[in-house]
């Protein structure tokens, strides 16, 4: 399996449309997350993130600077992908990402993602 990570912003439109696509499926579809809540017109202040498992985007994650600091956010691996390293791959490139920055780094998380993030420090 060969994980690429990039990087982007909303003027990407090729890339948002993979991000918007594997979050319509995990957050709306799988979740039942409302689609306005999912889609909430935050994204153009963002930086958003892609994976590619072997060319194919699998999962998308954005940063959006707060007052508060760096909050990662809408972090979302198609659920076949799960369980094989792929979330940590992209949550690793965030953060090397956001770092730098010297900022406080937060996020939300659902009660079942908790362990995910504990991993990493949070």
């Amino acid at each position: 399996m060969n994980l690429k990570v990039e990087k982007f912003s909303y003027k990407n439109k090729e890339l948002l449309k993979e991000a918007f696509k594997i979050r319509k499926e995990v957050f709306t579809e799988e979740q039942n997350t409302e689609e306005k809540e999912e889609f909430d017109g935050l994204d153009t202040d963002a930086t958003h993130f892609l994976i590619f498992s072997d060319g194919k985007p699998v999962g998308t994650s954005r940063v959006r600077m707060t007052n508060e600091g760096a909050k990662i956010e809408r972090f979302a691996v198609y659920k076949k992908f799960r369980g094989k390293y792929i979330g940590a791959k992209l949550f690793e490139e965030i953060m090397q990402a956001i770092l730098p920055l010297n900022q406080k780094i937060y996020l939300n998380s659902q009660v079942q993602a908790m362990k995910f993030y504990e991993n990493f420090g949070f």
